[in-house]
């Protein structure tokens, strides 16, 4: 294999480390590139070191019977076939293949530093799994969506946050969870630090899109409890919309659940995924939220029998229910040969 079409790490793609180069440091020096926080200029005086950090436990369940688990096991086996599938656009299948952002794509499109079938990409291009695929003189392996996707449900604690990267050091969700071996969990919507409960992460862009797109409307729902109590009137000023400093919002659902002393607990269901904007809507009306879990997005609820800090991975049956209640394509009946 020539030089040119040598494969390099997602790293040194990003780092924009060309095969010849690397090649040519490796050689000199004997030793291998450093990587990480020991490769030099990287500075790491800004950055606070993160506690040791105890992986979530995962969930198990009792095995349903034979007639599903081979059901299971076929929809696993089963693949979209690649000849029925549309073209993506070329920075959206890099991203989502892990050479970079949508945005870096983009740029390096723009640069010329990406070439499709062996001509320069210009941004609006679209592929096929036919097409061969160069960046910065390398061929990439476009990880095409042609079976299904992996989704797994946590239930997020207090003091986690919902990023990879973070330079106060905190505790963050994609620390707990276990690794993907040949894609990266996405959230699904994010909760901020002091917020609870459902957390959804999937491998699939397109059901990321689907479930957090506010042209979508996907409902959330959450437990809030309050200090004080809502009045009559205060509740129907939160169905009919208050004024925020982003606009109006309102709550589609609204109900008490109870409490005790002066702590008030309520459920709430609303149609967006703003900034805060439960704890907005309550403190709009004088409350303020003292603690909120999220318990339901769309068709997934927070599972009864998971804990704090634990994670649940769906089956294929359940995933493909997911899928074909997002409208997107499944796995055929045929296995891709």
């Amino acid at each position: 294999m020539s030089q040119s079409k040598k494969k390099l790490t997602k790293r040194q793609l990003r780092d924009g480390i060309s095969a010849k180069n690397h090649d040519k440091s490796a050689k000199s020096t004997g030793k291998r590139p450093l990587k990480g926080k020991n490769q030099p200029g990287t500075s790491q005086q800004n950055m606070a070191p993160k506690p040791k950090i105890q992986k979530a436990k995962k969930l198990i369940q009792r095995s349903p019977n034979q007639e599903v688990q081979q059901r299971a096991r076929n929809l696993k086996a089963q693949r979209i076939d690649l000849e029925q599938m549309e073209p993506v656009r070329l920075q959206k299948a890099l991203a989502a293949s892990g050479v970079g952002s949508r945005r870096e794509m983009e740029q390096w499109i723009s640069q010329g530093l990406v070439r499709v079938n062996g001509k320069p990409a210009q941004l609006g291009d679209r592929i096929t799994p036919e097409d061969e695929v160069m960046v910065r003189g390398s061929t990439i392996n476009i990880k095409w969506p042609d079976r299904l996707p992996r989704i797994i449900v946590y239930y997020k604690q207090e003091g986690e946050i919902v990023s990879r990267d973070d330079p106060q050091g905190r505790v963050s969700i994609f620390d707990r969870l276990p690794q993907t071996a040949s894609s990266r969990w996405v959230a699904i919507g994010r909760l901020d630090i002091n917020t609870s409960g459902l957390l959804i992460l999937t491998t699939s862009g397109e059901l990321v899109n689907r479930f957090a797109h506010p042209s979508f409307e996907v409902e959330r729902e959450y437990a809030v409890r309050v200090l004080g109590e809502l009045t009559d009137e205060q509740k129907q000023n939160l169905l009919t919309g208050v004024e925020l400093e982003d606009g109006t919002a309102k709550a589609q659902q609204l109900w008490e659940q109870g409490g005790e002393g002066v702590n008030r607990w309520y459920n709430i269901i609303i149609k967006e995924g703003r900034n805060r904007e439960v704890r907005r809507l309550f403190e709009s009306q004088g409350l303020t939220v003292s603690r909120l879990v999220r318990v339901r997005f769309g068709p997934i609820p927070l599972p009864a029998r998971l804990k704090r800090g634990q994670y649940y991975e769906l089956n294929e049956l359940e995933v493909a229910s997911i899928m074909s209640w997002a409208g997107l394509q499944q796995p055929s009946k045929n296995r891709r040969r």
